[in-house]
């Protein structure tokens, strides 16, 4: 059980760290269009290419094909996760890391407000309770209390927020969308998908003008790795062991890895304040997963 835990908890601190990358690669002289194309690319090169060993070992066997409708479908899907890239990346271009990924968390009370809608259910007490937490979390975290409104940059606060809402809806999306497809393929799929949009907002222009070969690769690899390959390997093996209650836990390790990481890496500021606001989002993010764990137990008990 504990190895599996580990697993999905270097799942979240590898997404974690990767506006940490990113920051490196701007302070090298790249833009966000390099950075999002390159490493879309090479993820989903990396990703077709473990589809192609796993089809290989199986022997065609117990990889379920996808029609064409599917694959349209998966493809949609990852579009989103690219929007997610291209919002989160630029918004990296105006506000400190710390400060991006508290924007790009907002995805917990987002979803919240999306199931609720489209459940025609307005949320139990315990998660209105949690969206609270989260709230007063997020006004510590960002440091808005301590610097003022005059301190931050509408862009770059809003393009996180999109961010957000963008990887609120890949979430809310991805699982229920042809499950049945082995999830190396699906992963592939989604992130061809994301090449796809890609492309057309951010022409690849790196392949032929020689930054790819300059510097960029090395970004490319680590943010290739981190953001389209590790992660959804590691929480493919661990997460069937743990179960989704304490995966979406564990994967709330990505907010204080990539504040730390910010803070030792980049350098930058992080108040005892806006680390208790950190705290207090984890604490939000827990709390329903926690009162589900709880009732459950009891319901056993009883039985």
């Amino acid at each position: 059980m504990m190895r599996y835990v580990i697993l999905v908890f270097l799942g979240a601190c590898s997404f974690g760290v990767l506006s940490t990358f990113v920051k490196l690669a701007y302070q090298s002289g790249f833009t966000v269009n390099q950075v999002v194309g390159s490493q879309t690319l090479l993820g989903m090169l990396t990703l077709w290419i473990i589809f192609i060993v796993v089809k290989i070992r199986k022997k065609g066997g117990a990889v379920s094909p996808a029609s064409f409708k599917e694959i349209l479908m998966l493809m949609a899907v990852g579009t989103t996760t690219g929007l997610t890239g291209v919002f989160y990346y630029a918004a990296l271009q105006y506000v400190p890391a710390s400060l991006a990924i508290i924007l790009l968390f907002q995805f917990s009370w987002m979803g919240l407000l999306i199931e609720s809608l489209l459940n025609r259910r307005w949320p139990g007490k315990e998660k209105l309770v949690a969206l609270l937490i989260l709230l007063a979390g997020t006004v510590l975290a960002s440091g808005i209390l301590e610097q003022g409104l005059g301190s931050f940059t509408l862009a770059g606060v809003a393009l996180g927020l999109v961010a957000a809402l963008m990887y609120t809806l890949f979430i809310l999306f991805s699982g229920r969308t042809a499950p049945h497809i082995h999830p190396a393929k699906r992963s592939a799929i989604m992130l061809t998908g994301s090449f796809i949009l890609i492309s057309i907002i951010f022409p690849p222009t790196f392949l032929v003008d020689g930054s790819l070969w300059n510097g960029l690769i090395k970004f490319a690899v680590v943010l290739a790795l981190l953001g389209a390959v590790i992660p959804p390997f590691l929480f493919a093996l661990g997460v069937p062991h743990i179960g989704g209650s304490l995966a979406t836990i564990l994967s709330a390790a990505e907010l204080p890895t990539a504040v730390l990481a910010s803070s030792l890496v980049l350098r930058e500021e992080v108040s005892v304040a806006k680390w208790i606001g950190v705290l207090i989002i984890l604490a939000g993010i827990a709390l329903p997963e926690w009162i589900a764990s709880l009732r459950r137990k009891r319901q056993l008990k009883l039985q």
